[in-house]
């Protein structure tokens, strides 16, 4: 028979969460209640990009992103521009120096290099690419974007060497230190550093695509924006924003306001949310780290995990949306209150101000990968419904009882795949006992605390599945192929039984889903 650990060991990845230990990972951490740091390592062999049905299809539904490739422009005819304080000179055509403004009038390539205390500006009704090479570049601006794109079709900033953006004016025009009114594609080997004392670090109005580059941003507010869509494929992103850290947000056009990440690492602390988007986040490769003080990851309508390294390691609520798909990857939450909350953002309230929690048709797929969740609230909760067919998903919930480890108004269904949900009594809930697959929920004789080594065994004594407890706990439901209904299992806390349940029954003082009464009978008064 098959044997769980839920050391929760992902072959291609090391990951640590609320002291559950992937392998090959040092560093140890706390529950959210306690601290909110967690360790994430993603292995090269995890990055690679990964679309599942559900990512294509969503992806396929929104206005695909322009992108400037590097086979799109040339280094042939470009123009020279040396930065010199608070003047510069140029050896071609297309620009023009007053005072401390360079305005770039034409299509073609510049490159820029020096130091220059003023403003950039790229205006051109024409059609081609306009290439920017920031080669040794630093520029600043005390009242305004140091670059400014104000019209043009396509533009490129290319990176060589170490370059430095910055402003320190609030200008509500040009509201980034790089800023574009058109498509903007960042690439090269080289970096770039951005700073914006009070506004955006780097926005585009149009659609922003970071192909490559070491791309820092210190922003204060938004630090990457993309209007019509953000898309990061490749690189090295560091984000430090005051407001959202990645964000689009154009919500007049169904098919624009997205966020895609293919690729590269990406790294984000945000004072709003990690991610946010009018419409979809999809997330399909690269390795991306984020701490949140709001949501880590925040849409209207999807997200969509298919692949690449996920860790959410501080948030209020981890990830939200309408509708929540999990196709693969690995993920790893923590969130001080839901992990993972799927709602339209919408509740009915009484006439005595009660808060009335109807199924709204929000929904929770899981259909592959790893996911490990580390909350304060619950630990996925639906406003609508869930439904697991694949992967692993392993969930630590509240240690009070006042969330669950799982919740949703409508159903729970768990055909294949493993759940481990583990957290309090008073609001545990078991899936359907139409479920495809076999589930156990225990609930035990008493509340034990963190570090326990847990234990299910079957009838026969043999050791169905293994886990360390993070936190206190008194509730543990499990769903796995190696469980088959109406047989019996015991729960063992450190070598001791705990519990003995029978499988497909609820554990007394659970919940059923859609918010019935303990132990599945009619809803409380």
């Amino acid at each position: 028979m098959k044997r769980n650990h839920f050391t929760l060991t992902a072959a291609v990845s090391t990951f640590l969460i609320g002291g559950v230990l992937l392998a090959g990972c040092s560093t140890a951490v706390e529950t959210p209640a306690v601290t909110s740091s967690v360790t994430a390592e993603i292995s090269e062999a995890n990055v690679d990009l990964s679309l599942g049905p559900v990512a294509t299809e969503v992806l396929a539904a929104n206005a695909n992103s322009t992108t400037t490739n590097d086979d799109e422009w040339t280094l042939d005819g470009a123009v020279s521009i040396a930065l010199d304080g608070s003047t510069a000179t140029a050896d071609g055509d297309g620009v023009s120096i007053s005072g401390s403004t360079i305005t770039i009038s034409a299509a073609g390539t510049y490159i820029l290099s020096g130091q220059f205390d003023g403003q950039v500006v790229v205006d051109t009704d024409d059609e081609a690419v306009v290439a920017l090479v920031l080669d040794g570049a630093e520029i600043s601006s005390s009242t305004s974007a140091a670059i400014a794109v104000a019209n043009a079709e396509d533009v490129v900033v290319s990176l060589s060497g170490t370059n430095t953006l910055s402003s320190t004016g609030d200008d509500a025009d040009y509201n980034a230190a790089l800023f574009s009114d058109a498509d903007l594609t960042i690439s090269g080997d080289g970096s770039l550093t951005v700073s914006s004392s009070v506004n955006d670090g780097i926005t585009s109005h149009d659609d922003l695509v970071i192909l490559s580059g070491d791309i820092t941003v210190t922003a204060g507010d938004d630090g990457l924006r993309g209007k019509d869509s953000l898309t990061i494929e490749g690189g090295t992103v560091t984000v430090e924003a005051g407001g959202d850290a990645l964000k689009s947000d154009n919500d007049e056009d169904e098919t624009r306001g997205y966020v895609y990440i293919a690729g590269g690492t990406v790294d984000l602390m945000a004072a709003d949310d990690g991610v946010q988007a009018e419409t979809d986040i999809v997330i399909a490769g690269g390795s991306t780290t984020l701490a949140a003080e709001d949501d880590g990851l925040k849409s209207e309508v999807n997200i969509v995990v298919s692949g690449g390294g996920t860790a959410v390691t501080n948030s209020y609520e981890g990830i939200e949306s309408y509708y929540i798909t999990i196709e693969g990857g690995v993920l790893a939450v923590n969130a001080s209150d839901d992990g993972i909350n799927a709602t339209s953002g919408t509740s009915t309230t009484t006439d005595i101000g009660g808060i009335v929690e109807a199924d709204d048709g929000a929904m929770v797929s899981i259909t592959g990968g790893d996911t490990t969740v580390n909350s304060a609230g619950d630990g996925i909760d639906s406003n609508g419904s869930m439904l697991v067919t694949g992967g692993m998903t392993t969930v630590f919930g509240s240690s009070e009882d006042r969330e669950g480890a799982l919740d949703a108004n409508g159903t729970i269904v768990v055909d294949s795949g493993t759940v481990l949900a583990v957290g309090m009594t008073f609001m545990a809930v078991a899936p359907e006992t139409s479920s495809a697959q076999g589930w156990v929920s225990a609930s035990l004789e008493q509340s034990y605390g963190a570090d326990q080594t847990v234990q299910v065994l079957d009838s026969s004594g043999t050791v169905v599945a293994e886990f360390t407890s993070v936190k206190s706990f008194q509730s543990v439901v499990l769903s796995d192929a190696a469980i088959t209904n109406g047989e019996t299992y015991t729960v063992t806390v450190n070598g001791d039984s705990a519990g003995t349940v029978t499988a497909g029954v609820a554990a007394a003082g659970s919940e059923s889903a859609g918010g019935g009464a303990p132990g599945g009978g009619a809803p409380r008064p």
